[in-house]
């Protein structure tokens, strides 16, 4: 197969994902298996026995573990994946934070899935979104192919030198992750071209040497130290820099694959549907962008005004972008797919409706909790949610700012 050439393949999300690992020239990868993710560890441990890749893979005894593994093998300047769901993201949290501080650029897919108890393994966003101040960047996809196309682009975002931030790519649980979908692929060489070799940058060592970004035991260096309020607050500040950063980082990264690849999502930081000259709107993250944009094509049919906003990253979250999109919107409804216990909503409803709050069209803004555990979100339920912001741009009044979609 030529460089050029695509090649169309039956994968579902998991295997998309671990064949895009697979390709991206991975050092090390630390996993431990929880369902809905088993299935990209499971299949990239197959790469692995069969030669197809040099990569060491290890087998950890928790996921606390798997990503400390991946903490300590970035650090000597390896390129490093994980994948996990659920509880084993939870367990993983405080390392979470020890990756981003360290400044460590793992890649790791999250196979969104419901938190216990009671136990469930389907479908929501409870996971991520409860690590969303951990300075990871957070890309959430709607279908496979783009599962695919994130985790390469995922490995050039996290690595670049003006970010060294981890990044985690998020896909629906069992609507994604086990679903066979087309996948268009590309050839090993292509994506190893794009990716690139990670570019170590040089700091000042204890001696005021010039030496690369890594443990190495001709270069010493200490990394993570013990970091008390003489300097902790300074290095925070730096990590917030280097997120604000991101948001152009990741938009040139996804222009670069939309270039080789001919696909775009949005411009890799939000994907607007239909909403050029829409009244009303509503804003999801995941795979029920798919469906809505089903109900919006229906709505427009009909005459009505309706468009989508999908955000694909939620970490940075792109205010800017936001704003734009939204500017001439009379009444959004926001979709969250978790919930944000005693806080008057979900955490997108929150952080939207905090964006929008100084724009001058002071638009309605409402939301919508669906989909927990996985309970499906049908048109008909979507449909509604169009309907009452119809209601509330023709009486101009709101009855609830927060609502439970598809709940008995």
């Amino acid at each position: 197969m030529k460089a050029g050439q695509q090649e169309t393949r039956a994968m579902n999300g998991d295997e998309a994902v671990a064949y895009a690992v697979k390709q991206s020239d991975v050092d090390v990868v630390a996993a431990y298996p929880i369902t809905p993710q088993t299935i990209i560890v499971e299949r990239f441990s197959e790469y692995v026995a069969d030669g197809k890749v040099k990569t060491e893979f290890v087998c950890t005894e928790s996921e606390h573990s798997a990503l400390s593994a991946c903490v300590a093998a970035s650090a000597t300047g390896a390129r490093t994946f994980t994948a996990s769901a659920s509880a084993g993201l939870a367990l993983m949290h405080e390392i979470l934070y020890v990756t981003s501080g360290c400044r460590a650029p793992v890649v790791m897919a999250i196979a969104n899935r419901a938190l216990s108890a009671p136990i469930n393994i389907h479908c929501d966003h409870s996971d991520s979104m409860a690590e969303r101040d951990s300075s990871w960047v957070q890309i959430y996809v709607e279908n496979s192919q783009e599962a695919y196309d994130s985790i390469i682009q995922a490995f050039r975002i996290a690595e670049h030198p003006d970010l060294l931030l981890p990044v985690m790519v998020c896909l629906d649980a069992f609507f994604l992750s086990h679903t066979l979908e087309n996948v268009k692929v590309l050839p090993d060489e292509a994506v190893r071209e794009f990716v690139g070799n990670r570019q170590l940058p040089l700091i000042t060592n204890h001696n005021g040497e010039k030496v690369p970004f890594k443990l190495d035991p001709d270069n010493p260096i200490t990394m993570g130290p013990l970091d008390l309020f003489d300097y902790y607050f300074e290095h925070k500040r730096q990590q917030e820099e280097a997120m604000q950063k991101a948001a152009q980082i990741i938009t040139e990264t996804h222009n670069a694959y939309s270039q080789l690849t001919g696909r775009r999502y949005g411009n890799g930081l939000v994907d607007s549907y239909r909403l050029e000259d829409a009244e009303i709107a509503t804003v999801c993250v995941g795979s029920t962008a798919g469906t809505t944009k089903t109900v919006v094509d229906q709505l427009r049919a009909k005459g009505v005004k309706a468009g989508l906003l999908r955000l694909r990253n939620f970490r940075p979250l792109p205010v800017r972008d936001i704003k734009e999109a939204l500017e001439n919107i009379s009444a959004i409804a926001v979709m969250d797919r978790s919930n944000s216990f005693g806080g008057y909503g979900g955490p997108i409803f929150h952080e939207l409706r905090h964006v929008l709050y100084d724009t001058s069209s002071h638009p309605y803004v409402v939301d919508y909790i669906y989909g927990l555990g996985g309970r499906d979100m049908p048109q008909n339920i979507i449909k509604g949610i169009y309907k009452d912001l119809m209601e509330i741009v023709e009486t101009k009044s709101v009855k609830e700012y927060v609502q439970f979609a598809g709940v008995r």
